[in-house]
């Protein structure tokens, strides 16, 4: 398939809609009139990439109605289509996508071309600033692959908890709450996300192997000093 079998389908899907449609127009692959109306351009690509949309975003200087005309077959699309009709948005592009091998039809309009107002959420900001305030210093490096492990704030609390029993043994869950002065220290030991923690009685909690395994991986510089009693 070439890119300019996209455009016979595209063609006609615009004249039913009473423009008129020429290719190659300054370099714009297609270019749609209906009457004193602002001109519709279209790049047209049989795959999504950033030189498609850094084309497109050049020829918003000459019509606020640009639209991306993509192949109905784009791997790209159909594995991140939520993502990329964000990203388009945001950039005040609009997207059809185009199936050349229907007859009489094939395109398919996604998204129109206007301005972007993401929708803020108050849940994620207080999330993103509460982290951020309970982290203890700056324990990652951005840009860090996270399917490796990154440092929370959570995880830091963890290592605190671990690096006290290491040192002074079975513990109760209040005494190391309130040595470590972390009153959420019971509930992440009876949680025991990381399979860290060994119940040995009744409120008493000991290190597990794993815990003890896996917590060396996490040094001290990372911000978790042990709280002394």
């Amino acid at each position: 398939m070439k890119e300019s079998d996209l455009y016979l389908p595209l063609k006609r899907f615009l004249e039913s809609q009473n423009y008129e449609v020429k290719g190659e127009i300054e370099n714009c692959d297609v270019v749609a009139v209906r009457g004193t109306e602002s001109p519709v351009v279209v790049e047209l690509k049989l795959t999504l990439n950033l030189d498609l949309i850094l084309q497109a975003v050049e020829r918003l200087s000459l019509t606020h109605k640009v639209y991306i005309g993509i192949s109905k077959q784009c791997r790209v699309l159909n594995r991140r289509k939520k993502r990329i009709v964000k990203l388009l948005r945001m950039l005040g592009l609009g997207l059809v996508v185009i199936d050349p091998k229907v007859s009489g039809g094939g395109v398919t309009p996604v998204l129109d071309p206007g301005g972007y107002r993401p929708r803020k959420s108050k849940l994620r900001r207080e999330r993103l600033l509460g982290e951020f305030a309970k982290r203890v210093g700056d324990p990652n490096l951005g840009g860090t692959d996270r399917r490796k492990g990154i440092m929370t704030a959570y995880r830091q609390r963890v290592l605190s908890i671990a690096r006290f029993l290491e040192q002074e043994g079975p513990a109760k869950s209040s005494r190391v709450a309130e040595v470590l002065d972390d009153p959420k220290a019971r509930d992440i030991l009876y949680k025991d996300v990381y399979g860290w923690f060994d119940r040995v009685s009744r409120g008493v909690y000991d290190l597990s192997p794993r815990g003890k395994r896996e917590m060396r991986l996490w040094p001290e510089s990372t911000g978790c000093p042990v709280s002394k009693p």
